[in-house]
């Protein structure tokens, strides 16, 4: 049995957390919020893999009953296919291809439950790392310090613990924003419902590009009439000009690493609105509408050169950052726990175990950071001067965008 420290109490944390107690290793769990982070994030994209994570977590999800959907209907609500809208709101591009679309909440609810009691540690910033031959010693700014075998950094793409052993792996902005958020289905009107609500949809006007698809509503509902629908907008964002401002709250205060959703400036907020009843599909406009609190997230990208330091390792998003276009951020972190789970088992409470770790996941990693930057190739050309607002093939859009990589 090892003692292990897992810096980050999302998703990924809690993947790995749980994964490791399961393997018979005594962890401890350190997370910087003092408080639950439920009701952070929106929609999520699932595949095969983090069900397969998801259930080593301990996380009962039900059997594979091969219908397309790997068993993962119990995390959310499924889809049948997808469907790209003009302006008008006509289908001008379909695509069966059945997936399971779920939520952030829902997903944090299940593997906090699964996480035994006593692992996790609240309201625990690292101040820094230490590590000698015989183990790590995290220190917080609380003045306490935790020991252990080795340690995960999954503390997100701002790792503390990153920016102490590869301070040069930095954040990419990527010329774009997305914005984000969830409508109650029971706020739509019934041609929305009808055309849109039930399938994973686009929008592509030039230049931009919009996905949304259905999600459990509050308390993690999935009976019809008290879903919501999860829509992101891609638009070009000029770095040293629109994203500042984009940025900058209505009191005049500029969030350079991002702004929470209820200091997003409600001008910028209309304007949004504004150009969604001119741009987009009536449905999806409408649903933009109606989102009580939309929310803004500039679209950044990270790869690291390596994952692993003697008796530290990097994981999820301290480690790679993909743009959402690819829809695996969570299933590449399931990917990661169980490859940190398999290395232990197979070297112990050594750094080789973080070196096989690194061989394992170094290489993939990479390599869905790079597809996303090709998907995502077109929305950050529209970020500089220059771009060119040629509009793009709808088939090929829903061929390509958040499907396994293997797809």
């Amino acid at each position: 049995m090892a003692r292990l420290i897992v810096v980050g109490g999302s998703l990924g944390g809690l993947l790995a957390a749980n994964l490791l107690v399961r393997a018979g290793h005594d962890v401890r769990l350190l997370e910087k919020s003092a408080h639950s982070l439920d009701g952070r994030g929106a929609g999520i994209v699932t595949h095969e893999a983090l069900g397969v994570g998801l259930r080593r977590a301990g996380v009962a999800i039900g059997a594979d009953s091969g219908d397309g959907l790997h068993g993962l209907g119990a995390l959310g609500v499924p889809v049948t296919g997808r469907v790209a809208l003009d302006v008008h709101g006509e289908a001008v591009a379909r695509r069966a291809l059945p997936q399971v679309l779920t939520s952030w909440s829902r997903l944090y609810a299940l593997l906090s439950d699964a996480l035994p009691n006593g692992c996790a540690t609240m309201g625990r910033t690292v101040a820094a790392v230490d590590t000698d031959e015989h183990g790590v010693r995290v220190r917080c700014d609380s003045g306490e310090a935790f020991d252990a075998d080795l340690l995960v950094a999954s503390d997100g793409i701002r790792s503390a613990v990153r920016a102490q052993l590869a301070p040069e792996v930095q954040p990419r902005y990527a010329g774009y924003i997305a914005w984000r958020g969830v409508c109650d289905e029971a706020w739509l009107s019934r041609h929305t419902r009808s055309t849109l609500f039930e399938q994973f949809g686009f929008g592509l006007p030039a230049g931009e590009q919009i996905i949304g698809y259905p999600v459990a509503g509050a308390g993690n509902a999935t009976a019809p009439g008290q879903r919501r629908y999860n829509f992101v907008w891609y638009r070009p964002a000029d770095e040293h000009t629109a994203l500042p401002a984009l940025l900058t709250d209505a009191d005049g205060e500029l969030h350079t690493n991002g702004i929470a959703p209820h200091k997003v400036s409600w001008r910028h907020v209309a304007a949004m609105r504004e150009a969604a009843r001119a741009l987009l599909a009536p449905q999806f406009a409408e649903i933009v509408e109606k989102t009580a609190q939309p929310f803004l997230q500039p679209i950044h990208d990270l790869a690291s050169e390596r994952l692993a330091f003697g008796r530290i390792a990097l994981m999820g998003d301290a480690a790679f950052v993909a743009r959402p276009h690819v829809g695996m951020g969570v299933t590449k972190a399931a990917e990661d726990a169980m490859a940190l789970a398999d290395a232990l088992a197979a070297h112990g409470a050594t750094p080789a175990a973080w070196t096989a770790y690194e061989a394992a996941r170094l290489a993939p990693g990479q390599a869905v950071v790079q597809r996303a930057r090709r998907l995502g190739a077109y929305m950050q050309a529209q970020g500089h001067a220059g771009g060119s607002a040629t509009r793009r093939d709808a088939e090929q859009v829903l061929r390509e965008t958040a499907v396994a990589t293997d797809s």
